[in-house]
């Protein structure tokens, strides 16, 4: 394993105004293993603990409690071997807007270690990997957000790290970049590197990820592969709102072909298996028993029912 953590706790100190000082739990009790040349995600809405669980694991904030051993060396006591062995890319990025994308590219090799030919030779390496060739000589400023993106990545892999740790790769992305962003993170999985990213996407994490856990408060709520996740919910989920959402749950229920119905304000969701061949029947039944629908819908159980089993909401409004 890449990464093997057991027990992490990160205990803050917070003052509000006047008052007295109070501790806040940003990540209480995780567990988690990250196989070599895996791309394993931390799925969650912001506030969750995802970025705060990332960074102890890349030896920037110390553990309150528990261990993690990454690379092979312990956090805490081999710091500076483990910052020897992993990239890491901040929601920030960590390209200076005023400098050409070469310039930042050079300087990271450098502090890694690198000669000067060492680093200029790394730097076009990264640059033709990563199709910035053409504006390496650019301020970072006058590049769109996918380019800047791009040398960020590059910049948290000029030392050949086998472990990267992405946090938010894709947030403020359009959906073309995104997708783009996507298959450079493919590419390194398919080269050997192991990818821990942080993400509050759902169509990202189902994308990406080979395994995944869902943080909510500060502890994983949930740990498998999208698939097998995605399986714990019956196939279909029917989604609708009503006029009585109670009496709807209580009249679908009772139906033999509902798996499981869930409340969450006014939206009723509704787990069946063939969702196709039982909706007749569903809407037979709301008519039936006198229930107004206001709107319907059919889809497949996605990661968001999931987050919605574990947590009683959904991610999409939680995020």
């Amino acid at each position: 394993m890449i990464i093997e953590a057991q027990g992490l706790r990160k205990t803050f100190t917070a003052r509000r105004g006047r008052g007295k000082a109070e501790e806040v739990e940003a990540v209480r009790g995780i567990d988690l293993s990250v196989g070599e040349g895996e791309i394993f995600a931390a799925l969650g809405p912001n506030g969750a603990g995802k970025t705060t669980t990332v960074r102890m694991l890349a030896t920037f904030t110390v553990p309150t409690a528990g261990t993690a051993r990454v690379a092979g060396y312990d956090v805490v006591t081999d710091a500076a071997k483990v910052r020897e062995r992993i990239g890491y890319v901040s929601q920030a990025g960590g390209v200076d807007d005023n400098a050409p994308g070469l310039e930042s590219l050079v300087l990271a090799a450098r502090l890694a270690g690198a000669s000067r030919r060492d680093a200029l030779a790394r730097a076009g390496e990264l640059l033709e990997t990563f199709s910035l060739t053409e504006v390496a000589n650019r301020p970072a400023r006058t590049l769109s957000g996918g380019q800047k993106r791009r040398f960020a990545l590059a910049i948290g892999l000029v030392n050949r790290p086998p472990l990267v740790f992405l946090d938010e790769p894709t947030t403020g992305l359009d959906p073309q970049n995104r997708a783009n962003l996507w298959e450079e993170i493919r590419a390194l999985r398919d080269a050997g590197t192991s990818v821990l990213l942080t993400t509050h996407y759902l169509d990202e994490a189902d994308a990406l990820c080979d395994r995944l856990v869902i943080i909510d408060h500060g502890l994983i709520v949930a740990e498998g592969t999208p698939g097998g996740l995605k399986k714990e919910i019956a196939g279909d989920v029917v989604t609708l709102r009503t006029d009585d959402p109670a009496a709807a749950r209580e009249l679908l229920a009772a139906q033999p072909y509902i798996a499981e119905t869930r409340l969450e304000g006014e939206v009723l969701r509704a787990y069946l298996d063939d969702g196709e061949h039982s909706l007749p029947a569903l809407l037979r039944a709301l008519e039936s028993g006198g229930v107004s629908i206001g709107s319907i819908s059919l889809d497949r159980a996605t990661l968001d029912d999931v987050f919605l089993k574990h947590t009683g909401r959904s991610l999409r409004d939680a995020a």
